[in-house]
């Protein structure tokens, strides 16, 4: 195919059904993968009708061990590769690190940051041979600000994410790679189901609109700059102005302010 391929994982609702419909609207043929697969033959029947591009399906779950090669055996099979990589499957684990078992917590590090990791190794030799190539990481706000109760790996796992973005973007330019970059995206909160799923739209119900972004201009900005070959971009100027203060303000007053605010948006039962 003359067409590029974005692979996207966790590409069903949310981010990453926005993701899709960005990179079709732009020309590129999309991989959706996730685990729900009724939603991904949805999505991608949408794709094709409204933007006359490839949408290609492969249902897996990420928490299980050999689904990497799963998805890119599947990609081969079709003798397509990967041009753009969109790590943006995840979840938020509620309840407390004391609460929670170590097959789920082992569970969450597998899917928000091993896997990614992986994919990103494995499609980067073929980038580099083609000498062009697309990774955006989608990480988090909470990668900025202090850790907090509940949800006790979701900041941490973030926090690498952006860090891991950043070294490998700087490899590329090191390595003479021009047109081969990585993007760390960080949004705030956003409208999707994933409040939903990790029991918390309750609390998030009760914070203030101003600090809600939509999903289209997030994910708008993570393409722009990862063209750019900017290494993290945080979407928005409330966002924006969070994380800066994040940087200037003493880190035990940080600390306090995020301890004191936790249970407004993380599930502790």
């Amino acid at each position: 195919m003359d067409r590029r391929l974005c692979l996207i994982t966790g590409a069903s609702a949310g981010i990453g059904a926005e993701f899709a419909r960005q990179y079709a609207a732009l020309g590129w043929d999309v991989a959706l993968t996730a685990r729900r697969e009724d939603r991904l033959e949805a999505l991608a029947g949408e794709i094709r009708e409204k933007y006359k591009v490839s949408a290609i399906t492969v249902a897996a779950d990420l928490a299980r061990a050999g689904e990497v090669t799963n998805i890119l055996n599947a990609l081969s099979g079709r003798e397509r590769h990967v041009d753009a990589l969109v790590n943006n499957a995840g979840y938020g684990l509620p309840g407390t690190y004391f609460s929670t078992s170590w097959e789920d917590q082992a569970a969450f590090i597998q899917v928000l940051y091993t896997a990614p990791l992986e994919l990103a190794h494995r499609v980067l030799p073929g980038m580099a041979e083609r000498k062009y190539g697309r990774i955006i990481n989608v990480a988090s706000l909470a990668g900025y600000i202090p850790g907090s109760a509940g949800h006790t790996l979701y900041g941490s796992v973030k926090a690498g994410l952006i860090k891991f973005s950043e070294s490998l973007n700087a490899e590329c330019a090191a390595l003479g790679h021009t047109d081969l970059h990585c993007t760390a995206l960080c949004p705030g909160f956003t409208w999707s189901e994933f409040h939903d799923a990790n029991g918390t739209r309750e609390e998030t119900n009760k914070m203030p609109k101003w600090m809600w972004m939509d999903a289209a201009p997030v994910v708008r900005q993570g393409i722009e700059a990862v063209n750019r070959g900017q290494p993290v971009v945080v979407p928005g100027m409330v966002n924006k102005g969070l994380a800066t203060l994040t940087r200037i303000l003493p880190e035990p007053l940080g600390r306090a302010l995020v301890g004191g605010q936790s249970r407004r948006f993380r599930h502790m039962d």
